[in-house]
């Protein structure tokens, strides 16, 4: 998280930045849904869970719409300056580092998450995968700036998959709205 974005800062990689970005707001989604998992294991009250839920959703949902607002912000910055970014050993290395590891983390997460019937857990990992195809954009995004020279390629990368994060976005708050914890709690009571 923090070696990406200082490779990208260092860099001036706006793709690279935004990656970075990504992995921290995803760190604190994981964050939510631990938390949100925990209060499941402690076998806390219906209402108490459900509420939980429509947070950790909640937390996904805004995590998602943080990451398309910064990327915008730095493609369009990248284009306004029309500067390539310099080369960066670190930023390829956590890149390919991340290309082996999101999968493993992905397919974790949404096991667990229908496994549990947990969709903020199925939206993390959905977060996770997209992570990886940010990572592989971005590792083409500054191939290509490195080996062609084109200083437009680092912030079209950071915009290839903007649509598919918003569209998250929108699905991860639209399951949170549905989450209505105080119909839960009268559930428990009629039961």
């Amino acid at each position: 998280m923090v070696i990406s974005l200082t490779a990208g800062f260092l860099s001036g990689s706006a793709a690279l930045v935004s990656r970075g970005f990504d992995s921290n707001v995803e760190g604190a989604s994981a964050g939510a849904m631990i938390w949100r998992l925990h209060g499941e294991e402690r076998e806390i009250s219906p209402h108490g869970l459900t509420r939980r839920k429509k947070t950790a959703l909640s937390v996904v949902a805004a995590a998602f719409w943080i990451v398309v607002a910064f990327i915008l912000y730095e493609a369009v910055s990248t284009f306004i300056a029309q500067k390539a970014p310099a080369f960066s050993w670190l930023g390829i290395g956590i890149l390919v580092v991340a290309l082996v590891v999101n999968p493993v983390l992905a397919w974790g997460k949404y096991h667990y998450g229908k496994k549990l019937d947990a969709k903020s857990l199925k939206y993390d990992a959905n977060d996770t995968l997209i992570c990886q195809y940010q990572t592989v954009v971005v590792l083409a995004g500054l191939i290509l700036t490195e080996t062609m020279g084109w200083w437009w390629a680092d912030p079209v990368a950071t915009l290839v998959i903007v649509s598919y994060i918003a569209w998250e976005g929108v699905e991860a708050a639209r399951d949170a709205w549905r989450v209505d914890p105080d119909e839960a709690g009268m559930e428990a009571q009629a039961a």
